[in-house]
């Protein structure tokens, strides 16, 4: 059975477009760096994910390219890269290495300007883009300033987010298929809910299930939240048992060759009082409003202005925490968010998180799932949360 992927042509075409950006803005260079946590960027162009250390990709005006991994990658790096003919040219630096900072007095690592002259970039004069500033670390920087003093370095983060918010067939099968899977575990866990289970336990079953189903690891840290924790808007789940009556927040996801989409939602634990619900139900028809209010053509800041007036019109204003969307793709929360203050415009085969939370005055919870751009609305890609709120009978 074929596996859904993005295919190896499709990064050459990724590097082409990128060697093109790169030349309208005048760079010689653009350089791109991934950690493990973050590997977006570097993954985006050559299939590899850093594991421990740093990995990079720099592109040249001409439309080379070249890997650049820590000392213990290189084996690792070609079977991923080279032998699929993603990137073929890779080169060991040690300002790439991992946290604990090994001193590996042995190696004879490679270079900043043995990597650039492979792609055709020579001379000290130069202009260097970084295309993931933020996960630039210092050493790489200091290498770059190093070898090159007399460069110009700039940020051009906003290449990568022109190149990866549109997303290509390919794309979307990817997170298509992710959204299957999380639908899956999601129905496992709920399926497995009872009084006396822990969070980490269920977020076990849901790991289980994505791996089985085809995901290659999370898409996000899955996390499994009961009562007090759900007010968390970024956590991590706990020993803590579950009980009855406990509102109980999902959030699962499963990574499809890069790609990360999750699904969040609230599970009551029995009954739910009255007092909760007004939130819950609130922050379900936020979530549903802002879906059926996005499409192609309209201003970025449009959904998000009238999203937060409406908090203030209901009398939730101090529960506003943030929303209403974030960009999804290799990453589940990446560029471009959709603010108040943003400035751009929606566009078809844009993908977003839908992400609703709210915060009670003892919980809170989240209402979220991926939605594609189109001319006339959004389509979702997942009904899991078509079902509304899940009360469990005990």
């Amino acid at each position: 059975m074929s596996r859904i992927c993005i295919p190896d042509y499709e990064y050459k075409e990724r590097i082409a477009k990128a060697a093109k950006m790169v030349r309208d803005r005048g760079l010689d260079v653009m350089l791109v760096v991934s950690t493990e946590s973050d590997y977006a960027n570097a993954r985006y162009f050559s299939g590899f994910w850093p594991l421990f250390e740093r990995a990079g990709v720099a592109i040249s005006a001409n439309g080379d390219a070249c890997l650049l991994v820590g000392p213990e990658s290189p084996i690792f790096a070609r079977d991923v890269a080279a032998n699929s003919s993603k990137i073929e040219k890779i080169f060991v630096l040690k300002e790439f290495r991992e946290s604990a900072d090994p001193s590996y007095p042995e190696l004879v690592p490679d270079t900043f300007p043995e990597a650039f002259k492979a792609i055709g970039v020579t001379g000290e004069n130069i202009k260097i883009g970084l295309g993931s500033y933020v996960e630039c670390t210092l050493p790489i920087l200091d290498g770059l300033r190093d070898n090159f003093p007399k460069a110009e370095i700039t940020v051009c983060n906003d290449i990568m987010v022109e190149l990866r918010k549109i997303k290509s067939v390919n794309e979307l099968a990817c997170i298509q298929e992710g959204f299957r899977i999380v639908d899956l575990a999601t129905e496992e866990v709920i399926k497995n809910l009872r009084p006396g289970v822990t969070e980490l336990a269920m977020v076990g079953v849901a790991q289980r299930v994505i791996y089985e189903n085809g995901a290659e690891y999370e898409g996000l840290p899955m996390y499994v939240f009961s009562e007090k924790s759900t007010s968390h808007a970024i956590s991590r789940p706990s020993y803590r048992v579950i009980e009855k009556g406990d509102v109980v927040q999902l959030n699962l996801s499963a990574k499809i060759d890069g790609y990360s989409p999750a699904t969040g939602l609230p599970v009551i634990m029995g009954k739910l009082d009255a007092e909760r619900r007004k939130y819950i139900d609130f922050c379900y028809e936020m979530h549903n409003w802002t879906c059926e209010n996005l499409k192609a053509g309209i201003p970025s800041s449009k959904v998000p202005l009238e999203f937060l007036q409406m908090f203030k019109d209901r009398g939730f204003e101090k529960n506003y925490v943030y929303g209403p969307c974030h960009g999804t793709g290799m990453i589940e929360v990446e560029a471009p968010w959709m603010e108040t203050t943003s400035d751009w415009m929606l566009e078809e085969n844009m993908t977003f998180q839908v992400d609703t939370f709210i915060s009670g005055p003892t919980f809170g919870t989240r209402w979220e799932k991926g939605v594609v751009i189109t001319k006339d609305g959004c389509k979702s890609m997942t009904n899991i949360l078509e079902k509304g709120l899940i009360e469990l009978d005990f």
